[in-house]
């Protein structure tokens, strides 16, 4: 990887939490005890599988109950998110993975344990849909895995509004990703962390690898001047 840990350690700094997505409202608990019935009841008595593509590989958050590589095809990865806030500023906005039309999308499924399952479906959708307005951003897809067929759930596939970045040149991204910093981190390090991860786990994104090379080659740059 040309996005050396070296690199990446440059681009983390202390950035002051400047508090909630402007234009979003934090989801109130009781949305989003609602939200999480909702999914519970839609899954029924089958195991709950969460297609994770990006930082839910490296960090899920919750006690893996089972994991198994799966692919979703009919989409992709991109950095299609504009964020201002979390590994972002107001300043110096920021871009988040998501899932785009188009393409495939190998990545791995995770299986929420039985035992105390809402509340661990709870605490994912507290961390994943922070916002009233980005409730349509977890849906249900459909992943083939190597035991066949199964219906996994997963976040921010298909971006709407004007939050959407979709379509953005990759030298665009590289520099966004190589600037952002918030307080949970830069740009580049989530960047760096998929790549390394999904290698890990023998999964090579093209765009990605690509990107991790634009990324690194902006900061070096930024160095030298």
């Amino acid at each position: 990887m040309h996005l050396t840990p070296q690199l990446v350690a440059g681009t983390v700094r202390k950035v002051p939490d400047e508090g909630p997505e402007p234009g979003w409202t934090p989801l109130p608990d009781d949305e989003l005890d609602l939200l999480t019935e909702r999914i519970a009841r839609e899954a029924g008595t089958d195991p709950i599988w969460v297609f994770a593509y990006g930082s839910l590989i490296w960090n899920p958050g919750f006690e893996v109950a089972g994991r198994e590589r799966a692919t979703a095809y009919g989409w992709h990865r991109a950095f299609s998110l504009r964020m201002e806030r979390w590994r972002a500023t107001s300043e110096q906005p920021g871009l988040m993975m998501a899932l785009e039309p188009g393409g495939t999308c190998q990545g791995l499924n995770l299986r929420l344990p039985n035992e105390d399952r809402l509340q661990d479906l709870r605490t994912l959708l507290q961390r994943e849909i922070r916002y009233r307005e980005v409730i349509d951003m977890v849906r249900w897809l459909r992943v083939r895995t190597p035991n066949g067929s199964r219906r996994a759930l997963t976040f921010w596939a298909g971006v709407k509004g004007d939050r959407s970045a979709r379509g953005l040149p990759l030298p665009e991204v590289a520099i966004m990703l190589a600037r952002a910093c918030g307080p949970a981190g830069s740009c580049a390090e989530y960047l760096h962390n998929t790549v390394a991860h999904l290698e890990a786990e023998g999964i090579r994104d093209r765009n990605l690898w690509r990107l991790q090379a634009l990324v690194a080659e902006n900061l070096r740059q930024r160095r030298v001047e």
